[in-house]
């Protein structure tokens, strides 16, 4: 299935429930046009109770559940379907972003299907990656990074678009 539909489907949702969130990830990094794959969608969220309320409301119409995975140890609330073609993991905190205003400052407003998605810049999803220091986030560091250069080496590029002469 494609990301992209999965990404909408979830966007026009959390768009109309107004909960506070940014796409972080592999699956920001895509949207920004690097040549990355990801098996889940993760969201940087502002952790309050009527955002986890919102949460709660935004599976139940999803059909999925909601809960606080035991491993890893975190803030993290992970949205599942029993058929598992939906994982959306929302972080209440993420390694190397000081803050979620921060993030959501320097986040691009991206369309998506009908909706609109907060989508972390670039250069701060290689820094949680570079944070977080996982084989997995090493591994994609390079292309994130040559994505980076390219797209300020061309500026005219907008988000979600590939880099030219790519």
């Amino acid at each position: 299935m494609d990301a992209t539909l999965i990404i909408a489907r979830v966007a026009t949702i959390l768009e109309r429930h107004g909960l506070e969130a940014v796409l972080i990830g592999n699956a920001a990094a895509a949207m920004h046009g690097a040549p990355v794959t990801t098996i889940d969608i993760d969201f940087l969220f502002r952790r309050t109770p009527t955002n986890i309320r919102k949460l709660k409301r935004i599976a139940a119409e999803l059909g999925a559940t909601l809960y606080a995975p035991l491993y890893p140890a975190s803030t993290m609330l992970r949205m599942m379907t029993d058929d598992e073609t939906l994982q959306v993991d929302f972080l209440g905190e993420a390694s190397g972003v000081r803050s979620f205003e921060g993030l959501r400052n320097r986040a691009s407003q991206m369309r998506v299907g009908n909706a609109t998605v907060r989508v972390a810049a670039l250069a701060d999803i290689i820094k949680m990656k570079k944070s977080v220091n996982r084989p997995k986030d090493r591994a994609v560091l390079e292309i994130l990074e040559k994505t980076l250069e390219a797209i300020e080496a061309n500026p005219q590029t907008t988000p979600g678009s590939p880099p030219q002469g790519e």
